[in-house]
């Protein structure tokens, strides 16, 4: 009976079996499947631009009136300090970090059940769709960071004395981990 399951195997390319152990992610099967994971990230960022009137310029615009309506909320109404740092760089920066997580919590957390008839069509390793939307979240998170550093460089420029700390060098520990 044995034997038979060995040779039965032997037949097929590709056989499916379980995981040895809650941390065994196979990385090499989701490597196997990066062509279908770039497909993935590209059409989440597609879709994206297709459903806004603004189109990409909504990833400059959404963490700014955030950053806006906190100032005016907590700086000026409550009369919150930011301790010497220019509010919009100390709101934008919790705005467009949170934003990250909050973006990445959600939509990974719904893509087993959105993609339920796509999981029962093919055989894919099923980490390729939520890292598709932790791709997709961190393509947006660069973008968001690159107008927060245009802003940084603005306040530099202008004679704000900004001193960074020796925090910024664990920032891509932290975003992976966030994600």
């Amino acid at each position: 009976m044995i034997q038979t399951k060995e040779i039965e195997a032997e037949k097929w390319d590709l056989v499916i079996t379980g995981k040895k152990n809650l941390f065994s992610m196979q990385l090499n099967d989701i490597w196997r499947y990066r062509d279908l994971l770039f497909m993935l990230v590209k059409r989440d960022f597609v879709v994206f631009y297709k459903q806004t009137i603004l189109g990409p310029l909504w990833f400059f615009i959404q963490p700014i009136l955030t950053a806006l309506v906190y100032i005016i909320v907590f700086s000026r109404i409550a009369g919150i300090s930011t301790d010497g740092m220019p509010p919009v760089l100390f709101y934008l920066s919790g705005t467009i970090i949170w934003n990250y997580f909050a973006d990445c919590f959600n939509s990974t957390s719904n893509t087993f059940v959105q993609n339920a008839g796509l999981f029962g069509k093919v055989y894919f390793p099923r980490m390729v769709v939520p890292l598709s939307k932790v791709i997709s979240g961190m393509l947006k998170f660069v973008i968001q960071l690159l107008l927060f550093m245009g802003i940084y460089i603005f306040f530099l420029i202008t004679g704000y004395e900004l001193h960074p700390t020796m925090v910024l060098w664990y920032l891509p520990i932290m975003v992976l981990i966030m994600g």
